[in-house]
């Protein structure tokens, strides 16, 4: 779960482009977490360990065909729509490559668990039913738990594992803050998103931040 909570809630409809570029890069993120946790399962030291990641890579799969559904019924092409995002994030993923099962776990604690807040905060400035499919889609809470769990205790085992995972958890919130502004600079209609719903900019990055920090301190990790 998230300690984020969105500090607007718009009753305004935004615009459609806008909403439309939002769900097309979700829904691409969602495809890429499909493959990703796929892989990741492979570095499992076991076959039930293996299994957990396979089942949510399977709700991966499912997430990409209700936002590709949802980007139909508005009349745009979701390959079209999903293109622009593919660059950004295929370079972020390429840049984090995880060297082993605990990266992994890392990566997808810390990177998806920080996206995942933004994401509320951009889904709180939408209105039924985009923004509703939006915080139904992101990544399930069963996994961040998961994944806390299996650092925590990998820790406790080692721990000096903990500061080789700080660093690494700094590496990706870092690359993925760059390939974050790309996309706001080379799709300026999700940027006005926030400034649809009245967002202070500075007290969102707080929000953020101090979630981040929570998250961290909460497996054992340094800032």
């Amino acid at each position: 779960m998230s300690d984020v909570t969105p500090a607007v809630q718009s009753t305004v409809e935004p615009p459609r482009e806008a909403v439309v570029d939002l769900l097309g890069m979700l829904a691409y993120g969602e495809l890429v977490a499909f493959d990703r946790m796929a892989a990741d399962a492979r570095l499992a030291p076991d076959l039930s360990r293996r299994a957990v990641l396979s089942e949510m890579a399977a709700r991966e799969i499912t997430n990409y065909c209700r936002l590709a559904d949802r980007l139909t019924e508005l009349g745009a092409d979701p390959e079209t729509v999903m293109r622009p995002y593919v660059r950004a994030v295929s370079d972020y993923h390429a840049q984090t490559e995880p060297a082993d099962w605990l990266e992994g776990l890392t990566k997808a604690y810390v990177g998806d668990g920080i996206a995942d807040d933004f994401t509320r905060e951009v889904a709180a400035v939408l209105v039924a039913p985009d923004r509703d499919l939006i915080l139904d889609v992101l990544h399930d809470s069963r996994h961040a738990d998961f994944a806390a769990d299996e650092l925590r205790a990998a820790i406790a085992a080692d721990p000096k594992v903990a500061n080789r995972l700080s660093m690494w958890a700094r590496r990706l919130v870092g690359e993925g803050i760059s390939q974050a502004m790309r996309v706001a600079a080379e799709r300026p209609s999700l940027a006005s998103l926030l400034a649809t719903g009245g967002n202070d900019v500075q007290a969102l990055l707080k929000r953020l931040t101090t979630a981040h920090t929570a998250r961290m301190g909460a497996v054992g990790l340094n800032n």
